[in-house]
């Protein structure tokens, strides 16, 4: 298991992949945090499918509208295209970089549109930087990240089968 310093600022991701450890940075986004925290403590990403995979860039998932698999409004064909019931975040663009293995904000043209969905960047994709809020980072488990079937969008997808707190996880 990863090194955790902060269980209240770390996320155990299990995915159809296998476990996924993402250190949050609410230095840099505190909202961004909150409101993945938030949800997760909902348990609103469970059963979430990655729903853009694109090989040497990122693999999207989140939306916990149309991408739940177990959720009422789920829709394969419209997963992507959702978020949650709470109002959208005010961007927190920061100079964090976008380099393997950060997890970012998805969001709309506007600049303050980004909801629940996020992505994990595969590779380096440093033109991100400034332009979507980085709020965290994979500690362990990238390989998992990488086996995350690719596809735009994915037929037959990867989900997130849970998403949780550490400081959550009795232990």
């Amino acid at each position: 298991m990863a090194n955790i310093k902060d269980p209240e600022n770390t996320l155990v991701m299990e995915t159809t992949k296998g476990k996924v450890v993402i250190e949050l940075r609410p230095d840099l986004a505190p909202n961004h945090c909150a409101r993945i925290k938030e949800l997760a403590r909902e348990g609103a990403y469970d059963g979430v499918v990655f729903h853009r995979v694109i090989e040497g860039f990122m693999a999207q998932t989140g939306d916990v509208k149309f991408g739940k698999t177990s959720g009422p409004d789920f829709n394969p064909n419209r997963a992507g295209m959702g978020g949650s019931s709470k109002p959208d975040l005010k961007s927190e663009f920061n100079n964090a970089k976008h380099t393997r293995g950060a997890c970012s904000m998805a969001r709309a043209q506007d600049p303050h549109s980004a909801n629940s969905q996020f992505f994990i960047v595969f590779d380096n994709a440093t033109f991100l930087d400034k332009q979507y809020t980085l709020w965290g980072m994979v500690i362990e488990g990238m390989e998992n990240v990488d086996k995350i079937k690719r596809g735009e969008p994915v037929r037959d997808p990867d989900k997130i089968v849970s998403l949780k707190v550490a400081a959550d996880i009795a232990g």
